[in-house]
């Protein structure tokens, strides 16, 4: 004889909720303004570097750095939301032995 589980309604709890989208802007905002101080650092070492003549390679290590960050930071930014842990709950009814027997008749 087959046995059809039941199907169980889904449960929701807090924890599964993501976070405020107010909050996962303002997270990828300040990401995106960290890179774009590191890149106008990058820019003003190059000119800097490249002033007191430094080597040509770290002038255009810091001039690479200045061009292709703003790249990297924008597709970052528009990546979309940050993965979200969820939390698991162990369903303590799959832990049960199946109970042997005949099952219930249909209008007994």
């Amino acid at each position: 004889m087959k046995v059809i589980p039941r199907r169980r309604d889904a449960v929701y709890t807090v924890t599964d909720a993501p976070k405020p989208m107010s909050e996962d802007i303002g997270y990828r905002q300040r990401r995106y303004l960290i890179s774009m101080g590191i890149r106008t650092g990058c820019f003003v070492g190059a000119v800097a570097a490249a002033m007191l003549g430094a080597p040509l390679w770290l002038v255009g290590l810091l001039v690479l750095g200045a061009l292709f960050l703003p790249y990297f930071s924008v597709i970052f930014a528009n990546g979309g939301r940050e993965p979200q842990p969820r939390a698991s709950f162990t369903d303590e009814s799959t832990n049960r032995k199946a109970i042997s027997g005949h099952g219930p008749e249909i209008g007994s």
